[in-house]
């Protein structure tokens, strides 16, 4: 499931350059550019570039995903709600992969994973649309063995599982902490069942400098998807370094 390099299977990163369109939307501007940062990344060694389309389109545009279409030599992930009007937008760009979340527009951001388990028909039913169009499906849930059972079910390719919990946790009482070990715990757990299930295991929300290298130690682990703590480091050390040095993190610890 990991990226060979030199031997040593490598977990791939893709960038989420969502909040480089939260800067230019509050100005209502062209700068700074997302096909530029894109780009940027790409240059930086990013596997593949992720997007959020929201319905209240507070930060990337519809033009965004279009244009992002037309100019990346790596992947293109596009995040989404279980929404028919994102659906026409996803199946009329047709991104490599679309990843469905869940969605609220009072939420500063993802709060948690998709219920998968109590939403099965409607979940499936935008699945099916997606795969018939050749795009590579996957469920953003909490690390929840039913969820993976749920998303194994309605027939997805791949589960992204929610570190937000371990982030926070991580952040206020570090690794050591039985709280923090515990959701880890919960996570590795989780990851299992997807690997047994032949899911494709990717992982994302909240992971940054500091606590990305214990999530690299999960064995199966695909991809990262991270966006805010590389956005935020750019501000000071620019993008480009940026998305090396987590990209150098994530090798460095994806053969231990």
């Amino acid at each position: 499931m990991r990226k060979e390099s030199g031997g040593v299977k490598m977990i791939k990163l893709g960038v989420n350059i969502d909040h480089i369109a939260t800067l230019r939307q509050a100005r209502r501007e062209n700068v700074p550019s997302v096909v530029e940062a894109a780009l940027v990344c790409e240059k930086a060694g990013a596997y593949g570039i992720t997007v959020h389309l929201r319905e209240d389109r507070r930060h990337i545009q519809d033009h965004d995903v279009y244009n992002l279409r037309k100019i990346l030599k790596t992947k293109l992930n596009l995040e989404m709600a279980v929404a028919n009007e994102i659906l026409c937008v996803a199946l009329d760009v047709k991104p490599d992969s679309v990843c469905i979340v869940p969605e609220k527009r009072e939420e500063l951001t993802t709060e948690g994973g998709l219920d998968v388990k109590n939403n099965k028909k409607n979940i499936s039913n935008i699945v099916s649309k997606l795969q018939k169009a050749g795009i590579v499906v996957s469920i953003f849930i909490d690390a929840d063995i039913e969820q993976v059972s749920a998303c194994f079910e309605i027939g997805a390719d791949a589960v992204e599982l929610h570190t937000g919990k371990f982030s926070l946790l991580f952040k206020e009482n570090g690794f050591s902490s039985i709280k923090c070990k515990s959701e880890f715990n919960k996570i590795t757990e989780t990851s299992k069942e997807v690997f047994k299930r032949k899911l494709i295991l990717n992982a994302g929300h909240g992971l940054d400098y500091e606590n990305v290298g214990q999530i690299c130690k999960i064995q199966g682990m695909n991809e990262f998807n991270i966006g805010f703590s590389i956005i935020s480091k750019a501000i000071f050390s620019g993008l480009q370094k940026a998305v090396f040095d987590m990209k150098k993190l994530i090798e460095q610890n994806s053969n231990l």
